[in-house]
């Protein structure tokens, strides 16, 4: 009865190939086995001697062989073959393990993806396609199995990179006595229904983006921060040193043409002083002025306009020449005089025309 309590592991590759594996070391310590199997029936069998052993540590510990048909009869003996170790009878059909899917395609819509393969030639009612997938947040692999040979699952984030891989399973225990199912096919890549080489590129070109993005920012408001310093600083300059005016832009022809010579200038531009009139007198000077030229109109109408400079105190003087001009007179403790007027004058003022 031992002969029957050996467990093997049996695998028929898509009924293509058949894989038997022992554990030699524990079943037969020191000895080499030989392998014999026959897919005939009946009482007249023809065994077939292994051809293409599968060793461990130089010990035969399986055989792969060519299926010939649904029905294996198996014979583990001893090395020459004259005594049988292990014997079994089994149903190929049982131990199917699927090939991978071929041709395999996605189809997205929206949240939706459709999954599909080629339909195998034998027994594709036995099949289920199973889909696995997660997105780079994931740690475990969510599943979804459908009827061979399509299968869909809808709720994807067109923001987020997912990895696919899709597999045939053998149904139990309707066509199989084991769970088998093939080996996955290549993993692949997608976001929002454009397939990658990795979610490593998205995650790359994602963090590019918001590194470009980030540094743009901060130009924008080291930029908004230096106008707001500026702006605040040329208040505060204006506020704290006002701008004082240059008579050189009002009387470019005098320092230009004549050096700063006054009197040069006064006899050259007659014309215009005469017209021009500066008022820094007080009311008073100017009322009494007006009053001096309204009387002289009837006595002396045909005398010229003269160059006449006033000053605050200018009432007191009777000459005509007092009331076309008037200039404030600065606190100093020096002397300037032109025509005929003294002036004076500190380091800190000016006289304005």
């Amino acid at each position: 009865g031992w002969k029957y309590a050996i467990n093997i592991t049996i695998i028929n590759f898509n009924n293509k190939k058949m894989q038997i594996t022992w554990a030699t070391r524990e079943l037969f310590p020191n000895e080499n086995v030989s392998f014999f199997y026959t897919f005939d029936e009946g009482k007249h069998k023809v065994w077939k001697s292994c051809t293409t052993y599968l060793l461990d540590q130089d010990y035969n510990s399986g055989c792969l062989f060519k299926t010939e048909g649904p029905t294996l009869a198996i014979s583990i003996r001893n090395s020459n073959g004259s005594e049988e170790l292990f014997s079994k009878k089994l149903k190929s059909d049982f131990y199917i393990k699927p090939n991978r899917p071929e041709n395999v395609t996605f189809f997205w819509k929206e949240d939706t993806v459709t999954v599909s393969c080629n339909k195998p030639e034998r027994a594709a009612s036995c099949l289920r396609l199973e889909l696995q997938y997660k997105s780079k947040f994931d740690e475990e692999w969510q599943s979804r199995t459908s009827k061979c040979c399509s299968v869909g699952e809808q709720g994807f984030d067109p923001r987020k990179c997912y990895s696919f891989r899709v597999r045939l399973r053998r149904l139990v225990p309707y066509c199989n006595v084991v769970n088998y199912s093939s080996d996955w096919e290549a993993e692949t890549f997608w976001m929002n229904g454009v397939q990658l080489d990795s979610c490593d590129d998205d995650t790359t070109s994602q963090s590019n983006t918001v590194i470009v993005l980030s540094c743009l920012l901060a130009v924008l408001l080291m930029m908004f921060i230096l106008l707001i310093l500026l702006c605040k600083w040329q208040r505060v300059q204006i506020t704290v040193l006002p701008a004082i005016p240059d008579p050189k832009y009002l009387f470019a022809d005098l320092f230009n043409d004549h050096n700063g010579n006054l009197q040069e200038w006064l006899d050259k531009n007659d014309h215009v002083v005469s017209q021009t009139k500066l008022y820094y007198e007080e009311p008073e000077s100017i009322t009494e002025a007006e009053s001096q030229q309204e009387d002289g109109k009837n006595s002396d109408k045909q005398r010229p306009l003269e160059k006449i400079f006033t000053f605050s105190g200018a009432a007191e003087n009777n000459d005509s020449k007092a009331a076309e001009i008037a200039c404030l007179k600065p606190t100093s403790n020096t002397m300037a005089s032109f025509a005929g007027f003294h002036i004076s004058r500190n380091d800190d003022t000016y006289v304005m025309l």
